[in-house]
């Protein structure tokens, strides 16, 4: 009776999955009002993506240019700056983009319902309809202000409340910590040229940890709002600014190291103010009552997210750590992969933002219909961009690589991690999109948990594989942990639990 069971429930959950992934798949591409929808978010989201790492790619050209003992010095500044900084943006990006398309979606309904409601009481008398008619005006203008006002988001507002504190925590946490950060990152000695110049940098660059996570709360705003093009604008514009300044600060004024994050923390700002210029037009940002701010649905959902990005940090860390433990080779070869691997996986954030912003104004509205028509249009695209990614890497990572170093034996490691960097794309892109869509769905608490249970299945792995197999047992294992994260992805729905028991209904 058990294995029965057991058997009925795994039949049931390949029906849900084959009815999400293999619905309407003639129209993935489709132009359609919903795949419009998700090109109009995905793609400016994407290239937002895409911008600030060309940026700092240019910034490091700049540096470079100084010497290479104030490059190294900056480089391990910067691993520090973003390492403390992925911790706070992760979670704030994605609950704030969640919280905003919830509310918006909602009070967009109930404009509307109270309009419906005026309309389908039918034809009245005259003096009847002179009663009615302020009524339907503002109704009418209810829904003028969702689409063309300012709206009254508090979620908003408590994102920016939010933003604004973790900014100056930070700012103030690695200004006082920036030496024993450093030692702990290898800059240790007194002695050592890079110290100085590292400390340079790190102190300038942490006072624009405000506009960082100020300017990241108001993307994930404009997200929750489907505008992922006046972010993607004001980075353009405020990257672009940086490059500019970059010479300007660096060798005109002589700053070297500090000019570089002058240049920083003041295109940061401008991102900032272009951002809430455009903000402003479009959410009522006056302080609600504090009931309305949420902070404890922030803080409790953001924690959740937080032991999520600890959990995915600590697998790929153990990874690099067993890699160069097994000699500079190899952790050079493992590290040049590893950056290409996720580089490119990244670029399906761009479709698990579309997914996150649409789904969670569906489950707002409890339209069942597109939620299901919204999760497997994302999931079949992720999965053709996964297979596009596959092939471009397969041909050019075999001519690019001699572009990242001209070692043999570095070079000879890279040619066997290129088949897993290449074959796992579309597992990689699975893996992204599914997150976009439980945030959607505001199962925090699943993407938590479940991604704990997964990272300690990898890393188990990873000690396994890469005493026995070496450097493509690292491989092996990363491979086996995008993999359980989508098996994650693909058991919330497929067994219809959480937001998603409307599919065994």
């Amino acid at each position: 009776m058990a294995v029965d069971a057991i058997l009925r429930t795994w039949k049931n959950i390949g029906k849900l999955l084959l009815f999400v992934f293999f619905k309407d798949t003639r129209n993935v591409l489709k132009k359609d009002e919903l795949g419009i929808e998700i090109a109009h978010i995905a793609l400016p989201a994407t290239l937002a993506l895409m911008a600030d790492p060309i940026a700092s790619l240019i910034d490091t050209a700049f540096i470079g240019r100084i010497g290479s003992v104030e490059l190294a010095a900056v480089g391990v500044s910067v691993a520090l700056f973003n390492q403390v900084s992925r911790i706070t943006m992760f979670p704030l990006v994605s609950i704030t983009t969640s919280f905003v398309a919830r509310e918006d979606a909602t009070s967009r309904s109930s404009a509307e319902a109270e309009q419906d409601e005026i309309l389908e009481r039918g034809p009245v008398v005259d003096h009847e309809m002179e009663e009615l008619m302020p009524l339907v005006a503002c109704s009418n203008t209810k829904i003028a202000e969702s689409k063309n006002e300012r709206r009254h988001i508090p979620s908003a507002s408590s994102a920016l409340v939010i933003g604004s504190m973790l900014g100056i925590i930070q700012t103030f946490f690695l200004i006082f910590a920036a030496k024993p950060l450093l030692s702990y990152m290898g800059v240790n000695s007194q002695e050592s040229p890079m110290l100085k110049p590292a400390q340079q940098y790190l102190t300038i660059r942490s006072t624009g940890a405000p506009a960082l996570l100020l300017s990241l709360a108001v993307q994930g705003v404009f997200r929750g709002l489907k505008d992922t093009r006046t972010p993607l604008y004001a980075i353009i514009v405020g990257d672009s600014a940086n490059v500019l300044m970059d010479p300007i600060f660096i060798f005109t004024f002589g700053l070297g190291v500090k000019g570089a994050a002058i240049a920083h923390v003041l295109s940061q700002y401008l991102i900032v103010l272009i951002l809430f210029w455009r903000l402003v037009d479009k959410v009522d940002l006056l302080p609600p009552s504090f009931k309305e701010l949420q902070f404890g649905q922030f803080l409790k959902n953001g924690f959740l997210l937080l032991v999520k990005v600890i959990a995915v940090t600590l697998c790929v860390t153990v990874a690099a750590s067993l890699s160069a433990r097994q000699g500079p080779t190899t952790m050079a070869a493992f590290q040049i992969c590893l950056q290409i691997w996720l580089a490119a996986s990244l670029l399906a954030d761009g479709l698990a933002v579309a997914g996150q912003a649409i789904l969670a104004s569906a489950f707002a509205k409890k339209d069942y219909e597109k939620i299901i028509a919204t999760a497997s249009r994302v999931l079949q695209i992720g999965i053709l961009l996964g297979l596009l990614l596959s092939f471009i890497l397969v041909v050019g990572l075999q001519i690019a690589s001699r572009l990242f170093t001209k070692d043999i034996a570095v070079l000879k490691l890279i040619s066997l991690g290129i088949p897993f960097i290449a074959a796992t794309q579309p597992i990689n892109a699975l893996a992204f999109v599914f997150d976009g869509v439980n945030y959607g769905a505001s199962d925090f608490a699943y993407s938590a948990y479940s991604m704990v249970l997964v990272a300690v299945m990898s890393i188990f792995c990873l000690f396994i594989l890469s005493s026995s197999h070496g450097y493509v047992g690292i491989w092996v294992a990363l491979t086996i942990f995008m993999s359980l994260r989508v098996i994650a992805g693909l058991l919330r729905i497929g067994t219809g639990m959480g937001p998603w028991s409307f599919l065994s209904g």
